[in-house]
C-alpha cells in the first residue's frame, strides 16, 4: 500500500488517493483542511531526495508555474522542499487528460480542434510572456474538463528562456513523439520549440494518428530530424487546406520556418475560424510532401544509401569505384537523355490526366443531378443554412441602392436554368459596396434577440452558454469578433449567452459497506442523482455497497450522478438447510431422489421409512441461488430455491405423493398352442443334436 494514503502532510493536507504516477513523482488527490478545497500534490519519488539533477528540476517546475497566472495553466497554492519529502500544491483538475481524449474519440472535430489549440497557445502565449518555455507539451501533459476547458500541467522541465536552454542529448527528457528537431539534436530551444509540439498535437488530432511513429525512441527521433509526414488531408481528407496549412507550418523543421510566436499563430487560427475557406500565402514550405532525400558519397563507397534503423528499404548501388560510375554515365550522350526526359515527363503528365479523368468519372457517379435552387432575394445566412446538397458558394459584392444590403441580387447558374451536380459551385452576388459588414453591439441583449440582430447583417451566430454571474441568466455577455470589428459578410460570430452560476460543490460522503436503499437515501438527500450497478464477483452481503464513483469525499455539484457498486451475493458461498416433511401413513419404505440444479445428488439420495422418520434433514451449499427437488420413488414430491446470499429458502412448491393401491399389473401371457414343442424342448437336446452335426 502507498505510505502516504491516509496521511496528512504538515498537519494540513489529507491525501485520499493516488491519482497520477510521473518519471519523478506522483500525484495525489488531498484535502486542503484549511482552506476548506481539493487540490492536488505532486510529490517528488523518494529515489530521487538524493539526485540533484531531478530536485532542480522539480523546483523549477514550482518556480515556473508559480510565476504564470492564466486560466488555462494549472495554478500552484504552496511548496515545500524538505530533506525528508518535497512537494507541490496544485490546483486539482477533475478530468481526463487530452491524450485519453484523443484516443476515445479517434479523429476529432476540426472546429473542436480549433477550440482546444487556441486554448493551448494562449496558455503557451502567456508562459512565452513570462520568458518561460514548457518544452515538453504533448497531450499527456493537458487536462481536458468536462466543459471543454484546458489546463496545461508539468512544466517539469520548463526553462527561462534568457537562461542556458540546451538539452542534454543524452537524457531522455519530454516525449520524443511531440519534440522538435532542434531539442532532439541538443540545440537551443526557445518559444518555436513549443509551437512544433502544438503542430504535432494539431496533426494527431486532425488524423486520429501521430506524424511519426516507430518502434524505438531511437528510430522516432530520426524521423523528426529527417523525414517528412504524410499531409493530414492524405489521411484525413475532410480537413480545411486552411487548417492543413497552419499544422504544417507549426512542424516546420527549422524554427525559422515556423509561426513567429504563439501570437502569431493564435492569428492565423482566429483568421482560419471565421473564414474556413482561407488559403494562406506561406510559400512552398509549409506543405512540401517530398520525401526526404539522402544523398550518400558515391566515390569510395559501396553503397550509396542502405536500409536504416526506421525500416526504409532503400535502393542498394553497387559500382566497386567512381570509375565505373562515371563510365555509366559516359555511355549516352546529352541528346539521349533530353529525349528520356521528355519522353518521362509526357508519360507522367498522361498517367496525370487519365488518373484526374478516372476520379472525375468516379465521382460523377455517386453524386446525383439536381435543379439550381433559388437564392434571390434571399440573405446569405439563408443559403447557407438551406443547403442540404453542399453546394460551395462563390461570394461575389455588387452595390443596388433599391434593394437591402446583404441580399442576394444574382446568382450563376441562374435559379432553376439547369441541373447540376450535387456540391457544384455558385456564384453568389451579394448587395454591398464590398463583402464586409460591422458587428452589432448585442451586449444585454436576450439570445433571440442577439442571434436576429447577427442574421440581420447577414452573419453566421454560434452560441456558446457560459458560466458567469454578473449577467442575467440568458443574456448576452459579448461577442467574438466584438461589436464594431469589421468582418466578411457569412462570417460566424460567437455569441457568448449567460448560463448563471454553478452549483456550489459538495462533498461526496463514503458510503461504502452501507445497505444500498441506505446509501440511496443519503446521497439523495444531498442533491445526487444515484445509479446502481451490481456485482456477481463480489463475496460481500448481499446489497451491500462495495465502491462508488466518483470516490469519496471529492468535491462535486449537486445533480451529479454517483454510481454505487453493490454486491448481488452471488458471490458469497453458505450452507443452507432444507427440512423436507415426509408424506404420512406410508407403509414400508421409499426411495428419495435429490436433484439440485438438474442433476442428482448421489449423497443425499436415500431410502426413507417416514413411519419412522417424518422429516428427512438435507445440506447444500453454493452461492447465489439453485433449485432443488426432492422425488419420492420417482414422484416429484418437493421443489425448492435456495437462495445462499441470504442463507434461506426463498420459494417452495409441494406436491401430493400417491401411493400405489393396487398391485403391479402383471405382463401378458403369450399363446403357445400353435407350436408348444419349439418352447418346451428337452433342454439337452439341441445339444445332442449339435454333438452329432460335429
Amino acid at each position: 500500500m502507498d505510505k502516504y494514503l491516509g496521511k496528512r502532510l504538515d498537519g494540513r493536507y489529507e491525501i485520499h488517493e493516488l491519482i497520477g504516477v510521473g518519471g519523478m513523482a506522483n500525484v495525489y488527490r488531498c484535502t486542503d483542511t484549511v482552506d476548506d478545497r481539493e487540490v492536488a500534490i505532486k510529490i517528488l519519488k523518494d529515489e530521487y531526495l538524493n539526485n540533484e539533477e531531478f530536485i532542480r528540476r522539480f523546483k523549477n517546475e514550482s518556480k515556473a508555474i508559480a510565476m504564470l497566472s492564466h486560466p488555462n495553466i494549472v495554478k500552484v497554492y504552496d511548496v515545500s522542499f524538505g530533506d525528508m519529502i518535497q512537494y507541490i500544491v496544485m490546483e486539482y483538475i477533475d478530468g481526463i487528460t487530452l491524450k485519453e481524449y484523443i484516443d476515445r474519440q479517434g479523429i476529432i472535430e476540426w472546429k473542436d480542434v480549433i477550440h482546444l489549440t487556441t486554448q493551448v497557445l494562449k496558455a503557451l502565449q502567456h508562459a512565452h510572456e513570462c520568458g518561460i518555455v514548457h518544452r515538453d507539451v504533448k497531450p499527456q501533459n493537458i487536462m481536458l474538463l468536462q466543459d471543454g476547458t484546458i489546463k496545461m500541467t508539468d512544466f517539469g522541465i520548463a526553462r527561462f528562456s534568457d537562461k542556458a536552454t540546451r538539452t542534454m542529448t543524452d537524457q531522455a527528457i519530454g516525449s520524443v513523439h511531440y519534440i522538435a528537431p532542434e531539442q532532439a539534436r541538443g540545440d537551443v530551444t526557445d518559444g518555436k520549440t513549443d509551437i512544433y509540439s502544438v503542430g504535432v498535437m494539431l496533426y494527431e488530432m486532425l488524423t486520429g494518428k501521430l506524424p511519426f511513429d516507430g518502434d524505438t525512441a531511437v528510430s522516432v527521433a530520426l524521423m523528426q530530424l529527417q523525414s517528412t509526414p504524410k499531409r493530414p488531408r492524405e489521411v484525413n481528407p475532410g480537413i480545411p487546406i486552411g487548417l492543413e496549412q497552419i499544422t504544417l507550418r507549426a512542424m516546420q523543421k527549422q524554427p525559422e520556418d515556423r509561426f513567429a510566436s504563439a501570437a502569431e499563430m493564435l492569428s492565423d487560427i482566429e483568421r482560419f475560424r471565421l473564414n474556413p475557406s482561407i488559403v494562406f500565402d506561406y510559400g512552398t514550405s509549409a506543405v512540401d510532401n517530398q520525401p526526404t532525400k539522402h544523398v550518400g558519397t558515391i566515390k569510395g563507397s559501396r553503397f550509396a544509401d542502405e536500409e536504416n534503423e526506421n525500416g526504409v528499404d532503400k535502393k542498394k548501388v553497387d559500382f566497386d569505384d567512381a570509375d565505373d560510375f562515371e563510365d555509366e554515365i559516359r555511355d549516352h550522350s546529352v541528346g539521349f537523355y533530353i529525349v528520356k526526359g521528355a519522353l518521362i515527363s509526357a508519360l507522367a503528365v498522361t498517367a496525370v490526366f487519365i488518373v484526374l479523368a478516372l476520379i472525375q468519372g468516379f465521382a460523377s457517379t455517386r453524386t446525383k443531378d439536381v435543379e439550381v435552387p433559388d437564392y434571390v432575394g434571399k440573405t446569405l445566412v439563408y443559403a447557407k443554412e438551406n443547403n442540404p446538397e453542399n453546394f460551395r458558394f462563390e461570394i461575389n459584392s455588387k452595390y443596388d441602392e433599391s434593394k437591402e444590403i446583404g441580399v442576394i441580387i444574382d446568382q450563376d447558374p441562374a435559379p432553376k436554368s439547369m441541373k447540376i451536380k450535387s456540391g457544384s459551385t455558385i456564384a453568389l452576388t451579394v448587395n454591398g459596396t464590398d463583402t464586409e459588414v460591422t458587428v452589432p453591439f448585442i451586449s444585454n441583449y436576450n439570445e433571440k434577440d442577439a442571434v436576429k440582430a447577427m442574421k440581420d447583417k447577414s452573419l453566421m451566430p454560434e452560441v456558446i452558454y457560459v458560466e458567469n454571474t454578473k449577467t442575467p441568466k440568458g443574456y448576452v455577455i459579448d461577442s467574438f469578433p466584438t461589436a464594431g470589428a469589421k468582418v466578411t459578410i457569412g462570417s460566424a460570430v460567437q455569441i457568448y449567452i449567460a448560463n448563471g452560476e454553478r452549483n456550489a460543490p459538495v462533498k461526496i460522503p463514503s458510503v461504502i459497506g452501507f445497505d444500498v436503499e441506505e446509501a440511496q437515501s443519503k446521497l439523495t438527500e444531498l442533491g445526487f442523482t444515484v445509479e446502481v450497478n451490481y456485482d456477481d464477483e463480489s463475496k460481500e452481503k448481499k446489497d451491500t455497497v462495495t465502491c462508488s464513483s466518483p470516490l469519496p469525499y471529492g468535491m462535486v455539484e449537486k445533480g451529479q450522478v454517483i454510481t454505487l457498486t453493490v454486491s448481488s451475493g452471488q458471490g458469497k458461498k453458505s450452507t443452507v438447510e432444507v427440512f423436507v416433511d415426509l408424506p404420512a401413513g406410508v407403509e414400508g419404505s421409499v426411495e428419495m431422489t435429490v436433484v439440485v440444479d438438474g442433476v442428482v445428488d448421489s449423497e443425499q439420495s436415500n431410502t426413507l421409512i417416514p413411519s419412522l422418520n417424518s422429516t428427512a434433514t438435507l445440506k447444500f451449499e453454493g452461492s447465489g441461488t439453485s433449485n432443488v427437488v426432492i422425488q419420492l420413488d420417482g414422484q416429484i414430491y418437493r421443489e425448492y430455491t435456495i437462495d445462499f446470499s441470504t442463507g434461506a429458502v426463498v420459494s417452495t412448491v409441494t406436491h401430493e405423493y400417491v401411493t400405489a393401491t393396487e398391485p403391479p399389473t402383471e405382463a401378458p401371457q403369450e399363446s403357445y398352442e400353435e407350436e408348444p414343442t419349439s418352447y418346451y424342448e428337452d433342454p439337452d437336446s439341441s445339444v445332442e443334436e449339435n454333438t452329432e452335426e460335429e
